[in-house]
């Protein structure tokens, strides 16, 4: 049934969503619209794939929400975990190796983790 299906958007519960959108918008540096429907605002960050994330301001916590995986096909995983930590964000695994490449997990304002994976060629240092 799903074979031949792309996945089009993943959705998030967010506890506070004037924070969410801060760490997407400033933090990550996605480009984050604020939507409304039926009076409650929610927001859309579509990606360069075309995945879009949609987030919901409603009770969340850690498990009720999907892991998000971005690639970073050109390398530099090294130097994004450096700029996440220093921007303040809580690194959950540092840079470690991963099936066919590096991945490094991190989180969001409210807990969810979210993976980065480069393959194994792309350097881990840009600069």
């Amino acid at each position: 049934m799903f074979r031949d299906s792309n996945i089009g958007a993943i959705c998030y519960y967010m506890n506070d969503i004037n924070q969410t959108e801060a760490f997407y918008r400033d933090v990550l540096g996605l480009d984050v619209e604020r939507m409304e429907d039926e009076g409650s605002d929610w927001l859309l960050a579509k990606t360069a794939n075309g995945v879009e994330l949609l987030f919901f301001e409603q009770e969340s916590h850690p498990g009720n929400s999907p892991i998000i995986v971005f690639e970073l096909p050109d390398g530099g995983i090294d130097d994004a975990v450096t700029a996440l930590a220093e921007k303040g964000v809580t690194i959950v695994t540092p840079v470690s190796h991963a099936p066919g490449g590096w991945s490094a997990e991190f989180a969001d304002p409210d807990n969810h983790q979210i993976s980065m994976y480069q393959p194994g060629d792309a350097p881990r240092k840009i600069n």
